[in-house]
């Protein structure tokens, strides 16, 4: 369901501009949808048929999305949400009241180095549930900045993603600098967000300043040089006034090595943004593996003293073996196995000539 749906449902209800504005504020608060004013109870505010399909539509709100599993670590909660329909994204409680949210169940990008990737695009997750992950949060407690980061490529779901924006920057009482929009650099988000009423903070995936080599690890990101994105980057954080972040992901004898720390110089030097290097979150298996602890510390004074302002980002939720994808995909793997077994216990019938089938026992 998307915003626009339920807003036309609440309309249908008799709800006037300032019925509908009141239920959504009060939703993305956590708290009851007839819940009154300081000044006077839902009673006198709003209509009647509204008010007695309040229990009907608090239930749809509520199905929409579900904690299954709350994994507290160091860096924050990692959260694994289950949607309406039994499919899982993950969302986190960050530090200093932040929360990244997931916008699609699964990726289409295919990021070597990304568990979230491995499982390829299942769905779409509709504006509504972008939402409904906001409000799971604030239940649990405060959230004054949203971070688009999770599970999914946000510009593969534009629409969606736009419209939970919207209604977070004005309804969600979020400053529009604390709702950060992340993306590989799909043209369509530069296109877009210049236009929007609520104008969020962009992160932009770089990974490497080697053309090549970012095709190779971002298989099915769009082909975009990487001095083409940051040049992007910088003239919407010049037009909005807020600093873009680079994301840097490192990877041991792929990306860390000093020609691309000169290019990194060369390419972000005097540019109005951050570079997050992000640790590579090593899992069992991989292809790819963390630099050591010294490495990046290396790497991290050497931006710095050269005039490009460098901060480490480590992948939310690896102490509890959490990183982004890690938790659905072990749930996922569990569920298959428990279906695998309980298949394995159906009895099989033998019929005449020999033919087998499952069925019970008589």
């Amino acid at each position: 369901m998307r915003y626009s749906d339920f807003d036309q449902r609440l309309a249908a209800l008799g709800a006037l501009p300032v019925h509908r504005g009141r239920i959504v504020r009060v939703w993305l608060k956590g708290q009851a949808l007839d819940a009154g004013t300081r000044r006077r109870s839902s009673e006198n505010f709003l209509p009647l048929a509204l008010r007695e399909a309040v229990p009907a539509l608090t239930a749809e709100l509520d199905g929409l999305a579900r904690v299954r599993s709350e994994h507290a670590g160091n860096d924050g909660s990692r959260l694994l949400v289950e949607l309406a329909d039994g499919q899982m994204v993950e969302s986190v409680l960050l530090p200093r009241d932040g929360l990244c949210v997931s916008t699609q169940v699964g990726c289409a990008v295919g990021c070597r180095f990304c568990m979230t990737g491995k499982s390829g695009l299942i769905r779409q997750v509709t504006s509504m549930e972008i939402l409904a992950q906001v409000v799971l949060a604030r239940r649990l407690r405060a959230v004054k900045k949203v971070v688009f980061m999770g599970m999914g490529e946000p510009a593969h779901n534009l629409d969606n993603v736009l419209e939970a924006i919207d209604l977070l920057g004005t309804e969600g009482n979020i400053g529009h600098k604390n709702l950060v929009f992340s993306t590989v650099g799909d043209m369509r988000v530069f296109e877009a967000l210049p236009r929007q009423r609520v104008k969020p903070a962009l992160a932009l995936s770089l990974h490497t300043t080697k053309a090549a080599l970012r095709e190779h690890l971002l298989p099915r990101a769009p082909k975009i040089r990487p001095e083409e994105l940051i040049e992007l980057g910088e003239k919407y954080a010049r037009d909005t006034d807020y600093p873009i972040q680079y994301q840097w992901t490192l990877l041991k004898g792929i990306n860390d090595g000093d020609d691309e720390l000169d290019a990194v110089v060369r390419l972000l030097k005097g540019k109005y943004g951050v570079l997050n290097v992000i640790p590579f979150n090593s899992l069992e298996g991989d292809d790819y593996q963390r630099p050591d602890s010294e490495r990046i510390r290396e790497i991290v004074r050497y931006l710095q003293s050269r005039g490009v302002l460098t901060k480490v980002r480590n992948s939310a939720g690896q102490d509890v073996d959490g990183g982004c994808g890690q938790l659905r995909a072990r749930a996922v793997g569990a569920a298959r196995e428990e279906r695998v077994t309980s298949l394995a216990s159906v009895p099989i019938l033998v019929l005449a000539g020999g033919q087998e089938k499952p069925g019970r026992r008589q």
